[in-house]
């Protein structure tokens, strides 16, 4: 049976010794490829994921066809917890934006369990808050904030989620986080190396300064750290 006490998925990490042996019966291990698609909108979600590395983004489609990431999750968050509480139907979608790893459940197994335990539901229910809180947060950043910050921004989060200051991310993923040309962030990313506080090669970004990336950085980074921090007890190191 699975150690959840040993996951490097916040939530799995955090369960009590009881609640832990109900969910490890239900979980396998899984790998998640840059690009795969954990469920669609308007679909039934049927797997929870629990990542331990890489970045999920959540991404909202518009009718002219544009994907539109609105907020990322990774090692500190529950995929699919929605269907756990409220119901079956995804609003959104959740793509692989880093790849990696960490555990699945059959949905309808785990709402089960959810079900008989109210310090479950009470815990799943803080990683339902963050991730409205996050896309929040995110519509007010891109609602009034730079293009420089909200680019270091994604930039520390992506480092936060993945633990490393070396992120596999090309300029044009970028431009496609932020909604931008490409055009657009490239003399940006330029700004950023000739300050000291990145470097890149093609495909892979590397934070160089992360407390100087942290300064030019917008209030929503902090903002959304905090909300982790109160609803979940989970804080990037």
């Amino acid at each position: 049976m699975l150690t959840l006490a040993r996951s490097r998925n916040h939530f799995l990490s955090s369960l009590s010794g009881e609640d832990s042996a109900l969910f490890a019966r239900h979980l396998r291990p899984m790998e998640l490829p840059m690009g795969a698609a954990l469920f669609s909108a308007a679909e039934t979600i049927s797997r929870i994921y629990f990542p331990e590395s890489g970045v999920v983004s959540i991404v909202v489609e518009l009718g002219s066809g544009q994907f539109i990431k609105v907020a990322m999750f990774g090692r500190n968050s529950v995929i699919g917890v929605g269907a756990l509480l409220d119901g079956p139907t995804a609003i959104h979608h959740a793509i692989a934006q880093v790849s990696g790893a960490g555990l699945v459940g059959d949905a309808a197994a785990l709402e089960h369990l959810v079900k008989q335990s109210e310090s479950l539901r009470e815990a799943l229910a803080g990683y339902q808050q963050i991730m409205v809180a996050q896309i929040q947060q995110v519509a007010a950043c891109n609602a009034v904030h730079t293009i420089e910050e909200r680019l270091s921004r994604w930039l520390l989060q992506t480092r936060d989620l993945l633990h490393s200051d070396h992120l596999p991310l090309t300029q044009q993923a970028l431009s496609q986080i932020l909604a931008v040309q490409r055009s657009s962030v490239t003399p940006l990313a330029r700004s950023l190396r000739e300050a000291g506080l990145i470097s890149y090669r093609r495909g892979r970004i590397h934070i160089v300064d992360r407390d100087g990336l942290s300064e030019i950085c917008c209030e929503c980074y902090a903002a959304i750290n905090a909300h982790y921090h109160r609803l979940t007890g989970w804080k990037p190191h």
